[in-house]
């Protein structure tokens, strides 16, 4: 697939490669649901090894699903190092949608240590992380990890592999959630639009209100104070 909007890291000037190559590693993270109405904000992070590029990898948000299920496959099979962090409701609530995807960012830079069983070694020397803000030192604290340098990188998952690869597995994790999580209120559509605010969500919260996976801080979310009897589910 054609990669119109990609530019080669070099090419930007980015911390891509590490001061001291062949010993640093450099990981790529990303978010998805951010923008929700209802479910968990899910992050990725990714390590390639220097250079390695993915045809077709690009922001998950311009792929097919299809696209993004196979190049998922792809990613969990070549990467050096994969993660996911989520962050669920109440902490969303309670730290803000910003620092509650910083936060599922750490976490899945952390679950690259548990799940390749290999210790500190897929631990990122930087981070490279998409859009504005980087991430909290008090966050990696929290997990014993060593900090790393950060750079932010804006529309970073159209111009950095394992950004784009980081995004793709956090797209695609978050959308199995919502399926699976339909099953458990189906009235809302889950299944469908993913938690988003489409009209058909919209359409729902005004005839059930919010269940518990609803972000109830979120406008549009809970009901008006003249109607709201009857809201829980």
């Amino acid at each position: 697939m054609a990669r119109s909007r990609r530019v080669r890291p070099v090419e930007q000037g980015l911390l891509f490669k590490p001061k001291n190559p062949g010993e640093a590693l450099v990981a790529g993270t990303d978010e998805a649901g951010r923008g929700c109405l209802a479910g968990p904000v899910v992050a990725g992070a990714v390590i390639f090894a220097e250079g390695f590029d993915l045809i077709g990898l690009d922001d998950s948000k311009v792929l097919k699903p299809e696209e993004r299920e196979h190049l998922a496959t792809e990613i969990r099979s070549l990467a050096l190092g994969w993660g996911i962090g989520l962050s669920w409701m109440d902490e969303i609530s309670r730290l803000n949608i910003l620092q509650a995807s910083l936060m599922a960012m750490t976490r899945a830079v952390a679950a690259m240590r548990v799940r390749m069983k290999a210790g500190d070694k897929f631990l990122p020397a930087r981070l490279l992380i998409d859009g504005t803000q980087t991430v909290p030192p008090l966050y990696f604290r929290h997990f014993s990890i060593p900090l790393p340098e950060q750079e932010a990188v804006v529309n970073g998952d159209a111009l950095i592999p394992c950004i784009s690869a980081a995004s793709i597995l956090a797209k695609t994790f978050r959308d199995a959630l919502m399926i699976r999580l339909d099953a458990r209120w189906p009235e809302y559509g889950f299944a469908q639009h993913k938690g988003y605010g489409t009209s058909e969500h919209r359409e729902a919260l005004k005839k059930f209100g919010p269940c518990p996976l609803h972000r109830m801080d979120f406008r549009g979310v809970s009901p008006r104070r003249d109607d709201a009897q009857g809201w829980l589910c």
